[in-house]
């Protein structure tokens, strides 16, 4: 093929331009607006849109950072290398699989939801089936080739994407034609009647922000695509520069709309919003459609993390000492160009989650830890902020390349905003358990790649 370029380690450049961009698409947009975004508005009304506009620029500055590291050195496929590059083997030891795992218990999440959406038409077919018939779909993909994922994950956010056009385009009509609802009529006025910042109390306030941090997870998956993108610096910095219109587009605007069509005091928080707006407007079959949707959203997330969870092990593999049974077995690319190995590894772990299915006992735990890993991801994207701190301090630095902007305060500032939201979720009762796990995870764990570089250090 022509178009058939090898990296050194094997893997092929098969995405393009239009693979990544989607990619990038579909990681900002997950079942968090579909689902989620009841019960942010109704804690804080019409300014939650402050709320996912600050959290969007933190994120876009995040992805700045891991866009300027990858815009130097293109050849990595996650960002985890950087901080095994810049902070050292015990970081980066810690950050690799402690995102690796996280990304198993995503995976976990996703296929769990998947099920539940499938089960919205199949009530009868149970859930492990449902489960381990998509995962050896999925698996099956990304085994093939990175172009057919890529190709898969475009199709995926452009059914995302067009659920947010009709959305917007069905509540501006609305809004234009002083459409009746049960609440009233559709108005500019019921997004700016009644305004105020904190409308429930500082409280309700500050703790949407995490619930909307939770959103925003994952965005980061675009840069793990880069090491297998074709133009790879060109492909960067168009799907990065653009992440923060596309929050403004799918996040900001659907929310106003939704705001315009039903009052945001009288939204329930119970059910989705897209639903409420597209029930108003009388479409009969939208239970149906909705579900289709938000079955796109989960099998999309799934898709990415099964991606992305192979890179990271064969990432750690390639990272690991000369010798070691990582090394030996798992830092190998198949003939056509897929970290095959990883990828299958950790899809077999992934299988847990259909074995949890018959037991509720086990779900409830599962819920808990799965919780814990997503507070970790806060965690690596520190350790990465600091990594692009220490790269800014090298020889590596490039003074032309695709600097993020702003950086002597965007980043000291990313840096801390992320840190107050771990901490911020110590005060709220359902995170407490999952923000008190992911700390003895970092002391212990932590402590021991500590200890593992130091024996390192001295033997060498």
């Amino acid at each position: 093929m022509a178009d058939k370029i090898e990296n050194r380690d094997g893997t092929i450049r098969s995405l393009s331009n239009r693979h990544v961009q989607m990619i990038a698409i579909g990681g900002t947009i997950g079942t968090g607006l579909f689902l989620g975004a009841g019960t942010t508005i109704s804690a804080t009304g019409p300014s939650v849109v402050f709320i996912y506009a600050i959290m969007g620029i933190f994120f876009f500055f995040l992805l700045r950072a891991l866009g300027e590291m990858f815009y130097y050195d293109y050849n990595n496929h996650t960002f985890v290398s950087f901080i095994t590059r810049y902070l050292g083997d015990g970081f980066g030891h810690f950050a690799g699989w402690t995102y690796w795992i996280g990304l198993l218990f995503s995976c976990m999440a996703e296929l769990s939801a998947v099920s539940t959406y499938v089960q919205f038409w199949l009530p009868n077919v149970p859930a492990w089936l449902i489960q381990v018939v998509a995962l050896v779909l999925l698996t099956t993909l990304n085994l093939t080739a990175a172009k057919l994922f890529g190709e898969t994950e475009f199709w995926f956010a452009m059914i995302k994407i067009t659920a947010i056009i009709a959305l917007i385009v069905t509540g501006i009509i609305m809004v234009a034609v002083n459409a009746k609802t049960p609440v009233g009529h559709a108005s500019l006025r019921n997004f700016t009647y009644r305004f105020a910042l904190m409308p429930k109390g500082p409280y309700a306030f500050f703790t949407a922000f995490p619930m909307v941090f939770f959103s925003f997870a994952g965005i980061e998956f675009v840069t793990i695509t880069i090491g297998e993108a074709k133009d790879p610096q060109h492909v960067i910095k168009k799907a990065v520069n653009e992440t923060l219109l596309r929050i403004l587009l799918f996040y900001i605007a659907t929310l106003i709309v939704i705001m315009c069509v039903i009052p945001w005091w009288t939204i329930s928080a119970s059910s989705s919003p897209f639903v409420q707006v597209f029930q108003i407007a009388g479409f009969n079959a939208v239970a149906s459609v909705f579900n289709f949707i938000v079955l796109t959203a989960a099998a999309s997330a799934l898709n990415s993390c099964i991606f992305s969870s192979g890179r990271h092990l064969f990432q750690l593999a390639e990272e690991a000492p000369k010798g070691s049974f990582l090394k030996k077995h798992f830092a190998k690319i198949s003939p056509n160009g897929v970290p095959a190995r990883g990828l299958l590894v950790s899809v077999c772990l992934v299988l847990i989650a259909p074995a949890l299915s018959f037991s509720s006992a086990a779900i409830e735990v599962f819920s808990k830890v799965a919780g814990a890993t997503s507070d970790m991801f806060i965690l690596v994207y520190v350790l990465a902020l600091l990594a692009h701190r220490k790269y800014r301090q090298s020889s590596d630095f490039m003074e032309d390349g695709f600097k993020m902007p702003l950086y002597q305060v965007a980043s000291p500032l990313t840096i801390l905003f992320f840190l107050i939201i771990f901490f911020s979720l110590f005060f709220i009762p359902n995170d407490v358990f999952g923000a008190t796990l992911s700390v003895l995870w970092t002391l212990f764990f932590g402590s021991w790649c500590w200890i593992r570089e130091r024996r390192k250090k001295v033997n060498s």
